[in-house]
């Protein structure tokens, strides 16, 4: 069975309640059907439900009607999740005024919905940027315990079953945090093995990545790196990692026992960290067009509740993956 398809089983298997706000956008609808017809997971999606109702029958969506639907201008916890929103943002200034103004907004409905307790995960994206489903996720569900900074992993299938986990990698930071601190680093670190543990189902073995290993170049860059692995190992004292290591010491067997001889992890690792942003986006989108690998992703973590980003040239299988991979951290958020 290939990835995907464990992923979607595991979903399966313990249903949860994914939130799409986005309930009238063509992609969104067309993958919740096919979500929804699988039995992959639970959905609330939110809209007007005459409108969605309308496109469903246009579209041929026999089973959009085994959703909850709820209309943010009128529901019943509407005041319920108004009051929520204020007392969370109390000491902003929020008003009930202003909280109800917001509370309409589906971006932030569906992260009010979670944090009550009556959702468990969030995919939105298609039509909203990354900023507008970021903002309330911050604001109301917060970061996880100990985790100040949001990342993003992306899930690397590739045809080199020699590396990684049978050609498996998770590679993050590849969509947030421009130019981590040595404390995000180590953050992303442990955000990105939970993500590989959560999502792909494998032990994680963490590679710190720069353009030295073991010391063999001098640099405040390559510094911030050796900082960041020892605040890992603090964070999370059971964590496979090590590091400095170039790409070809992390991934390569004989060329981890030559430069980095005793380490558990080099030539054997299948979880990327890059230094910087701009590493994770240029190398993850290399692999994807010259190794022919199937990049899915981002997947942000250091949510205390998943919450995730759609690209807006997503397709409806992107959409659907995506479904599957919000219930597969969702149920590992609950087991933490």
């Amino acid at each position: 069975m290939d990835l995907i398809s464990q992923i979607v089983e595991r979903a399966k298997a313990n249903k949860q309640r994914i939130v799409l706000p986005e309930g009238t956008e063509e992609r969104t609808l067309k993958a919740a059907n096919q979500i929804l017809t699988d039995d992959v997971a639970d959905l609330i999606i939110l809209g007007n439900p005459d409108e969605i109702k309308g496109l469903a029958n246009e579209w041929g969506l026999d089973n959009i009607a085994k959703a909850t639907i709820i209309d943010p201008e009128n529901h019943p916890k509407k005041e319920e999740y108004a009051q929520l929103l204020c007392e969370l943002r109390k000491k902003k200034g929020m008003t009930i005024e202003e909280a109800r103004k917001l509370v309409v907004d589906p971006l932030y409905l569906g992260c009010l919905i979670i944090k009550a307790g009556d959702a468990d995960g969030q995919l939105a994206g298609a039509r909203n940027t990354t900023g507008n489903v970021l903002r309330p996720a911050l604001q109301i569900i917060k970061t996880a315990p100990g985790i100040t900074c949001v990342s993003g992993a992306m899930l690397m299938l590739t045809q080199a079953h020699e590396y990684g986990d049978n050609g498996v990698l998770v590679m993050g930071d590849v969509a947030v945090t421009p130019m981590p601190d040595a404390n995000q680093l180590a953050q992303i670190a442990v955000c990105t093995a939970r993500t590989a543990q959560a999502v792909a189902g494998i032990d994680p073995r963490v590679a710190m990545l720069s353009f030295s290993t073991k010391g063999s170049a001098k640099h405040e860059v390559v510094d911030k790196v050796v900082e960041a692995l020892g605040i890992a190992r603090e964070m999370d004292p059971t964590l496979k990692i090590d590091g400095e290591l170039q790409a070809d010491a992390a991934l390569v067997p004989k060329v981890g026992a030559s430069k980095a001889p005793g380490s558990e992890i080099a030539g054997k690792a299948n979880v990327l960290v890059v230094p910087c942003l701009e590493v994770g986006n240029i190398g993850y989108k290399l692999v994807e067009r010259l190794g022919h690998a199937t990049a899915i992703g981002p997947i942000l973590q250091g949510i205390a509740r998943p919450v995730n980003d759609l690209s807006r040239g997503c397709s409806i299988d992107d959409v659907y993956k995506m479904i599957a991979i919000t219930a597969n951290q969702a149920i590992a958020a609950k087991a933490q």
